[in-house]
């Protein structure tokens, strides 16, 4: 075998080995990224807020997304509206997409799209896909 030959293989394992690393990290996490990504997807606008305000929002009556408890360490993801996030002096606006920035953040406050707003819009079942009945 010659050093060209060799050189290829061994890159060609190292590619193999890293993308072995990557499926075995993506069936560990059970679907939470997708989950995640789901969430924000609902959101026009984040914040990163410290954990003794989300405490606050919960004791308001926000709910807490079930995907925030999935990552590690666990995070209190909230839906809350725009009015109430502006009231909140601690809050640090972050971009709606998955960053190293907003998952460090301990409490994220996510503002719903306008249509949304009257609660979570994880709430409500998948309607979208469904074949329709003919009965209202």
């Amino acid at each position: 075998m010659t050093a060209v030959q060799e050189r290829r293989l061994r890159e060609l394992r190292s590619r193999m080995l890293v993308r072995a690393f990557d499926y075995r990290q993506r069936r560990h996490a059970q679907g939470v990224w997708f989950r995640l990504r789901r969430v924000l997807a609902f959101a026009g606008e984040a914040y990163a807020v410290p954990p003794d305000e989300a405490s606050r929002l919960i004791a308001e009556g926000h709910r807490p997304e079930p995907v925030g408890r999935e990552l590690e360490p666990p995070r209190v993801i909230l839906f809350v509206p725009a009015e109430r996030v502006a009231r909140i002096a601690t809050a640090r606006p972050l971009a709606v997409r998955l960053s190293a920035e907003m998952l460090a953040a301990e409490g994220l406050a996510l503002v719903p799209f306008e249509a949304e707003a009257r609660g979570s819009p994880t709430d409500e079942p998948e309607v979208r896909g469904r074949i329709p009945t003919g009965q209202p």
